[in-house]
């Protein structure tokens, strides 16, 4: 892993990577817990949940959920109180979290009410389809020790400061410099009050981390471990030497050497690919003043993905481990993957052709020009001028071998057909290439962070947060009515088909280039450390549940 750099569970921009919530979810579990394709009618997973039940109204306005008797690591109780001092930090702070998209969570809630300390509801504005809210709405929530977070300063009074959008405030400002200081996440004594099953023994910035258990956790899935120890690698390769040598007992095999997973088998370990539910792609920037222009050209896009091609990138640079994204919604998990019934197939002379009949003088290992600007037909497009020339840089994630020879491959394809990319690879590429302010320098072309897939979904794969215009995660800025009203259905629509519609839509659209997906990783894991498999396919790692011998 890498090391995580956010502990707050108020997810804040540039800080919602994997590790980040497997480290939070360790020590301060969200109220819902997700098991996709389980038995249960929302897939919620009743035995890790925090929440006891969830009751939906007839009128589907209305969510009361009782809370499990549990406790913080203090002894206190863990109460409705608890979920309402973070749900009105969330409030009073909505511009600074992560998750937040005008219109969604919370300002879908019209009322938040603690009926007594062990159950509350929640009363939204209008009636949304049950399986959306709670598995993309509410996943979200998750109490925080009122009790003791609820103060302006280190050494302020714990007062209900977050009944007071003012004071909310300060007690947020209060917990965000709290949590941009890591080195301290080991001694600040506001990180010791946890309600999961694990506490931090130990944390190093830019290194290591432990977990050890929460004595006082009353939970189902109590840890039976005496310490977790997370090792953080600069790359997959220095990582993968470790593992060979045997000093570690759970990592994973680079798809670069795929071939030594029987002498990893042999020294001992257990090899599982850990599939899961996500998609991978390569993001546009749209707001860029200078190349957006050309990204909202529908026949470049289509240009450009006709010369990914992604099945055999999936089987020569990942060895296999990766299968097309063909849109927005995930293929089943574990699922073989093939181009089949994709809206663009890998065509190299189609591309070419695009590009000269929409007015292009293609250059092959050169770069290609507008000969024709205008917005008629066989016009180069609006804010395209004479002479314009297709010149993107890509900036890409260092560290992942695979990753580098696959933007190697898709750069020289992409040279024929005269499109220039040079690459810029980085450690953090998802940092670099932020979602663009109003009025904001914005200078970044096209983006890739998905190494080991691009996006994780929650249960219900639809695109609010990723494609909507305004949304938090689209890096790109791609915004379209259609796309708009296609992922509206999908919160709202009682159509069956409606996820099926908005997929088929953006898969043709191309807000991103679709891009191989590989599995979260290759797992190698010490053959006796039990219950690591099967692998959660929306990628939380629950240590608590593994043993040894």
């Amino acid at each position: 892993m890498t090391t995580p750099t956010w502990i707050l569970p108020i997810s804040q921009p540039g800080k919602t990577q994997g590790e980040n919530a497997i480290f939070i979810e360790g020590l301060y579990p969200s109220l819902f817990s997700y098991e996709l394709g389980g038995a249960d009618e929302y897939n919620l997973d009743r035995e890790r949940s925090m929440a006891d039940s969830v009751q939906v109204s007839d009128d589907g306005l209305t969510y009361t959920i009782a809370l499990k008797d549990l406790k913080w690591s203090d002894g206190e109780p863990i109460t409705s109180r608890d979920v309402e001092f973070w749900f009105n930090l969330v409030v009073a702070n909505k511009e600074e979290w992560a998750s937040y998209a005008e219109g969604g969570f919370p300002d879908n809630v019209e009322a938040f009410e603690a009926t007594d300390e062990k159950t509350f509801t929640l009363t939204t504005t209008e009636a949304y389809a049950p399986g959306w809210y709670i598995g993309n709405q509410l996943n979200a929530l998750t109490p925080m020790p009122q009790h003791a977070w609820d103060k302006t300063s280190a050494d302020g009074e714990i007062r209900d400061h977050d009944r007071d959008r003012e004071s909310a405030q300060e007690v947020f400002d209060f917990l965000v410099t709290a949590a941009e200081d890591p080195a301290s996440y080991a001694s600040n004594e506001l990180w010791d009050t946890v309600s999961g099953p694990w506490e931090l023994g130990a944390y190093t910035p830019g290194g290591e981390f432990t977990f050890v258990p929460n004595e006082a956790y009353e939970g189902e899935d109590q840890p039976s471990l005496s310490e977790v120890v997370f090792k953080p690698f600069t790359d997959d390769n220095s990582q993968f030497n470790v593992l060979r040598s045997g000093g570690i007992d759970y990592g994973y095999i680079p798809a670069g050497a795929l071939e030594q997973k029987s002498a990893v088998e042999q020294a001992g370990y257990t090899v599982e690919p850990w599939h899961g539910w996500s998609i991978t792609y390569m993001a546009l920037n749209f707001a860029n003043p200078e190349t957006g222009p050309l990204f909202e050209q529908e026949y470049l896009r289509q240009a450009m993905q006709q010369l990914i091609d992604q099945e055999s990138i999936s089987e020569v640079v990942w060895n296999g481990t990766a299968a097309p994204t063909c849109g927005p919604v995930p293929q089943k998990p574990g699922s073989a993957g093939t181009m089949d019934g994709c809206a663009y197939q890998f065509d190299p002379e189609a591309a070419a052709q695009l590009l000269e009949d929409n007015g292009w003088d293609v250059v092959p290992d050169g770069v290609s020009t507008c000969a024709d600007p205008g917005t008629g037909e066989g016009q180069c497009g609006e804010g395209i001028e004479k002479g314009d020339g297709l010149s993107f840089t890509v900036v890409s994630q260092s560290g992942f071998t695979a990753t580098s020879r696959m933007m190697a491959e898709i750069q020289s394809q992409f040279a024929q057909t005269g499109i220039e990319l040079n690459i810029q690879e980085v450690p953090d590429s998802v940092a670099v290439s932020q979602v663009c302010e109003p009025g904001a320098e914005c200078t970044w072309d096209m983006s890739f962070f998905g190494s080991q897939g691009s996006w994780y979904y929650p249960v219900y794969a639809s695109g609010e947060r990723l494609f909507a215009t305004s949304a938090p995660v689209n890096l790109g800025s791609y915004s379209d009515e259609t796309a708009d009203e296609l992922i509206r259905d999908t919160k709202f629509s009682s159509d069956p088909e409606a996820l099926d519609k908005y997929n088929d839509y953006l898969a043709e659209d191309l807000p991103v280039l679709w891009m191989p997906n590989p599995v979260n990783r290759v797992s190698a894991f010490s053959s006796d450390i039990t219950e690591i498999s099967p692998q959660d396919p929306m990628l939380y790692m629950y240590p608590q549940d593994w043993t040894r011998g």
